[in-house]
């Protein structure tokens, strides 16, 4: 009896796997870990040479899921960062939250359209709650990890160190469920910027390739300011500021003029509902901040 229960949950498990995505097992109707953590680790079994967490852990080994499965009806989590992921999270709002609150995949959708781009075709499930998560596959070479916010109000991203619980799994308030099984597409690049690590934009501006360092600025450019635009209240400000900062690193490289930054980001604050007073003062703080932070110049 207890076999049939899992089956649907193991064969879950398993068809993620196939895929090429880590799994781990999930508490029964639950969204967390079912492994012990550390203070309760007694170093025995997988953690015999110390300490293993969930990510450790997380597995594509068909006869591993099977044993993990066997005895009791665990939701599959998917391991983003072994698994060559990054996952965008797009929320539902709370039932307190006032009416006129957008939902992650309202803001998502405007996030796109700000920067001119379709929304992504990509494998994507939908939650419990009526939430959406858009998969995707991680840019080579880079190490992405976890955002909340970054991208909009009510949407995180899960890279490295985090996990979405995968479709087939169950909740009190319902199922994970597939609605776009379409392969998982690259991530945008006009996405990575938003998400990108600053050591990493760095990493470019050093490299010896003008004319690819000034793709990417531009591409960089777009992207913070749909950011901006897209910007909710409260966050309005921050992402102002956080977008000038990582812009002014292309301006201080010579690959974008400061006036195309502040003319950029001026229309993303307005367009956001800041004052242009505000607009201006943030910029020019951030940008003179950014620029005297940053090398002037590529370097051979």
């Amino acid at each position: 009896m207890t076999h049939e229960r899992n089956t649907p949950l193991l064969d879950a498990a398993l068809r993620a796997a196939e895929r090429g995505w880590h799994v781990f097992p999930l508490r029964p109707g639950d969204k967390r870990p079912a492994l012990h953590g550390e203070t309760a680790c007694t170093g025995l079994g997988d953690c015999a040479g110390g300490h293993r967490k969930w990510e450790d852990r997380a597995t594509t080994d068909p006869d591993r899921i099977r044993r993990a499965w066997a005895d009791r009806p665990y939701n599959i989590g998917i391991a983003t960062g072994p698994s060559g992921l990054v996952v965008v999270d797009l929320d539902m709002p709370k039932p307190n939250s006032s009416t006129d609150t957008p939902s992650g995949v309202t803001t998502f959708q405007a996030l796109c359209e700000r920067a001119d781009q379709a929304v992504p075709a990509t494998y994507r499930t939908r939650t419990p709650s009526g939430g959406h998560h858009r998969y995707f596959t991680a840019p080579p070479g880079i190490r992405l990890t976890n955002s909340a916010g970054r991208l909009g109000k009510l949407i995180d991203t899960r890279a490295h160190g985090g996990y979405v619980v995968a479709a087939g799994s169950l909740t009190p308030t319902g199922a994970y469920t597939v609605t776009d099984p379409t392969p998982p597409a690259p991530l945008p690049e006009w996405l990575y910027t938003l998400l990108m690590p600053p050591q990493a934009s760095r990493a470019l501006m050093a490299a010896p390739s003008p004319h690819r360092a000034s793709r990417y600025a531009a591409a960089a450019l777009k992207a913070e300011r749909a950011a901006v635009a897209a910007a909710g209240e409260g966050v309005r400000n921050w992402t102002l500021v956080r977008a000038a900062r990582a812009l002014g690193r292309f301006v201080a490289s010579g690959d974008l003029s400061r006036s195309e930054v502040e003319e950029a980001l001026n229309w993303g604050g307005l367009a956001a509902g800041l004052r242009e007073s505000e607009c201006r003062a943030a910029i020019t703080s951030a940008l003179n901040w950014s620029i005297a932070n940053n090398p002037t110049g590529r370097t051979a």
